[in-house]
Formats: structure tokens, sequence, C-alpha cells
């Protein structure tokens, strides 16, 4: 599955989780990244979206 926007582009990020005792481990963060069926200039075909821009209404969705 996708882990990037093709809307806005938002991708994984790094960082470290961090312990109680403050040993730091590397991790990743994923966006909620969805599979919907946009229209692109008239077009409509399958893209990965992220759950903020679909929320915004920065893609229109095909029925």
């Amino acid at each position: 599955m996708a882990t990037r926007c093709e809307i806005c582009g938002k991708g994984t990020t790094t960082g470290h989780k961090v312990s109680k005792s403050g040993r730091r481990t590397k991790r990743k963060w994923f966006p909620n990244v969805q599979p919907v069926k946009i229209k692109i200039r008239g077009q409509v075909r399958r893209a990965y979206v992220c759950t903020r821009c679909i929320r915004t209404g920065k893609v229109e969705k095909a029925v």
C-alpha cells in the first residue's frame, strides 16, 4: 500500500520512541492513506489520498 498522499504529498515521518527510562529507538509514523476513486481533469481513477484531504474537500470523489 502507498504511504504517500497523491494530493498534498504527506508521507512518512521518522523520530524516536522514548521509553520511561529515556532510551530512544527509531520508529516511523505513517499517514492515514486510503484508496479512493477520484475525478481528476474529468477522468476517474483510483488514488491513495490522506483522510485530511478527503475530509477538507480537496478531492472530488467519483460516484
